[in-house]
């Protein structure tokens, strides 16, 4: 006998999916229909405004293949008074954003709200008084499934969802996606930690350290709309690709506002076209090069030789040059910056003047101060005491002049370390200069040291554990007023200056009071993956505790021969093609174009990292690389070796063969000609 429509569970719930889904669609054309024609003063505040409904429309897209909703909480009593919503029995649908119906009642909560907060960390020992937590399975944007889990009964025991392992293991084509359905208790705890606060994330592979660094965004911006509106939000990565991938994360999750940059993309203020040896690039990203800098900056104040005479009417008044050194002592005492202080170099002598004058009896005002202050002498002797200083002409000078150079790195710099940093053939001018990252860096700290840097509300770092010292401090310059969520793994530093702790990272960016949290449960990477990758750690990161799998499917994993070299390759590359999802062929550069051009000969498509894969073609070419960040279902790591031999060390290598194991989230081949590191053994 079939169960009716009315009394099965899953139709209900599809019924209200369609509810939901229509709410939605009537609240974005309320949005669509406003007319503020009556309502906006000028045309400043129309566009405003306008700008305003057009991002609350995109906010309330309905995106076909996204569920609505993927969980529901049903209460043992209402949630708390503070729960407008709240009454016993009260049953709430947790989905990725807000949606009421033409009364006002809520048909999906906001899985940020405080309300929803049980569905990530409720469990048998502690309910939250949740009665049943209820899972939702998607296919598409179509609800297929149900799981349940009663809280409150102890004769149910606690196992792993179904649908949770299914949502992790999910195939993957395109780029990154949420995780509101599968964020864990641990995890959700980073996410809603305080924004006042900063936090580092230690994360190995496949923890979800990136996922919940965006999403505490999204929690952040929920919190503290307001606040976040006007100091901002910005969101940094290693590279274009990395950025391009998880591009898609927040305005699926509703939020549309959040900067995405890197950090040679905060730096710009010259063309970089060059580049540094590894050695040379160590000593410009070292900490001590920010006091090189300063001391050259400040070298161009000297003490004024005489005094200045204001000449006002028929009046002189001298302000004698005991009085000026004074005056300039004081600005370098402060702690202020060097245009700060030029700035107001010319007020402080308008001031002595203006002292004189009433002695002798007048009244002088506000206006008078200002002129005094752009009094050509008072200007001439600004400009000879305290000149204009152009941050990458300082640095220019830095790096061509061995002698101003030792001058100012006395103390701090070796003979040798000076000689490393110096150009071999000079530059004569900024725009001819052939700058490199590193000197990108060096002139955004000559800028800051000059004209304080806009501090934002907060800032996420991600893979952070690649930045010099010199990098920390440029991003700690951007959340000074701000907090930082930092997320990297020590064991995947793979620049010749990666951080070796993150106390030493957190002290350069400004935020050592940060919490440094751990995550240890892998939720995207194999079992059998991450043991082998694992076996590099005590090699690379000693100490640092090992990621351990939680998915109950151990993978697929072949480490292969591969004696007919590319062909091998090939043939790997199109038996992962065969099962559902992504492939990603990640390989040492110099391999790349060899790889490309075997792949073209055997007609089998692809794409390079950060170009969008489709269902046509789900191959993308890595380079070792930019594989870090990145993941894919299935994957074919060519000749380990050669991705250890591309870098510049040993440890470097076997870190940036750690990161390239461990990209796979259901499969890995290892294919390798010669040899595999010893150190896999």
């Amino acid at each position: 006998m079939s169960t009716p429509v009315h009394d099965d569970p899953l139709s209900k719930e599809r019924s209200h999916l369609a509810a939901s889904r229509s709410a939605l669609r009537a609240m974005r054309e309320d949005v669509e229909s406003l007319d503020i024609t009556d309502v906006t003063a000028n045309w400043v505040n129309a566009a405003v405004l306008e700008a305003q409904i057009e991002q609350r429309i995109k906010a309330l897209a309905d995106l076909s293949e996204t569920p609505l909703f993927f969980g529901r909480l049903d209460y043992l009593h209402a949630p708390g008074a503070e729960q407008a919503e709240g009454g016993e029995g009260e049953r709430f649908y947790v989905g990725r954003r807000h949606v009421h119906d033409a009364d006002g009642d809520p048909m999906v909560i906001d899985w940020r709200a405080p309300v929803s907060q049980p569905f990530y960390r409720a469990s048998k020992k502690d309910p939250q008084d949740v009665s049943l937590r209820r899972r939702f399975g998607y296919t598409g944007g179509d609800l297929t499934a149900y799981e349940d889990e009663h809280l409150l009964d102890p004769a149910e025991a606690a196992t792993t969802s179904r649908l949770l392992q299914e949502e992790i293991e999910r195939p993957r084509v395109g780029p990154m996606r949420d995780i509101v359905a599968t964020i864990q208790p641990e995890q959700d705890e980073i996410v809603r930690a305080g924004l006042a606060g900063s936090v580092c994330v230690q994360g190995g592979p496949g923890t979800g350290k990136t996922a919940v660094g965006l999403h505490r965004v999204a929690y952040l911006l929920y919190a503290h709309r307001e606040r976040l509106a006007r100091t901002g939000t910005l969101v940094i990565g290693p590279n274009r690709s990395f950025l391009h991938y998880i591009e898609q994360v927040l305005p699926a999750l509703g939020e549309l506002t959040v900067r995405q940059a890197t950090v040679d993309d905060l730096v710009a203020h010259v063309e970089v076209r060059g580049t540094d040896e590894a050695a040379t690039a160590v000593i410009k990203g070292d900490a001590r090069m920010a006091e090189v800098l300063r001391r050259a900056l400040y070298s161009h104040v000297v003490p004024p030789t005489e005094g200045v005479v204001v000449v006002r009417g028929s009046r002189r008044w001298r302000v004698p040059v005991y009085e000026l050194e004074e005056i300039v002592r004081e600005l370098l005492a402060r702690d202020i910056r060097y245009g700060a202080a030029r700035e107001a170099l010319p007020q402080r002598i308008a001031h002595a003047v203006l002292v004189q004058m009433e002695r002798a009896g007048e009244a002088p005002d506000d206006r008078v101060q200002n002129a005094v202050a752009r009094n050509a002498a008072v200007k001439a002797l600004v400009k000879s005491v305290w000149p204009q200083v152009d941050p990458a002409k300082l640095v220019l000078r830095l790096l061509a002049d061995a002698d101003f150079l030792a001058e100012h790195a006395e103390g701090l710099l070796t003979e040798e370390e000076q000689k490393a940093v110096l150009w071999a053939k000079p530059a004569r001018s900024v725009k001819s200069a052939r700058w490199s990252p590193a000197d990108a860096v060096l002139i955004d700290e000559a800028t800051d040291l000059i004209e304080r840097t806009h501090s934002l509300g907060h800032v996420v770092l991600d893979e952070a554990q690649d930045l010099s010292p010199m990098q920390y401090r440029a991003v700690g310059r951007r959340c000074t007023t701000g907090s930082a969520t930092v997320l990297g793994d020590l064991a995947q530093g793979t620049t010749p200056w990666a951080t070796r702790s993150w106390a030493e990272a957190l002290g350069h960016l400004g935020k050592a009071e940060a919490v440094v949290e751990e995550l240890t449960a892998g939720f995207r990477v194999p079992t059998d993956v991450i043991a082998y990758a694992s076996r590099l750690l005590p090699h690379t990161a000693p100490g640092l505790t090992p990621v351990a799998s939680i998915r109950e499917n151990p993978g697929f994993f072949d480490i292969r021969t591969a004696p007919d070299g590319t062909a091998d390759v090939v043939a790997a590359c199109r038996e992962l093609l065969e099962r559902e999802g992504s492939v990603g062929l990640i390989a040492a550069d110099a391999r790349v174009p060899e790889l490309a051009a075997a792949l073209a000969a055997a007609g089998i498509g692809h794409v390079g990292p950060g170009e969008e894969t489709t269902h046509a073609t789900r191959l993308t070419l890595v380079p070792a690389s930019l594989a870090k960040g990145l993941e894919y279902d299935y994957v074919v790591l060519d000749e380990p070796q050669a991705v250890v031999d591309g870098e510049p060390d040993e440890r470097t290598g076997l870190r940036r063969l750690y990161v390239a194991l461990t990209r796979a989230v259901s499969g890995l081949i290892v294919t390798h000609g010669t040899g595999l590191p010893p150190q896999l053994a």
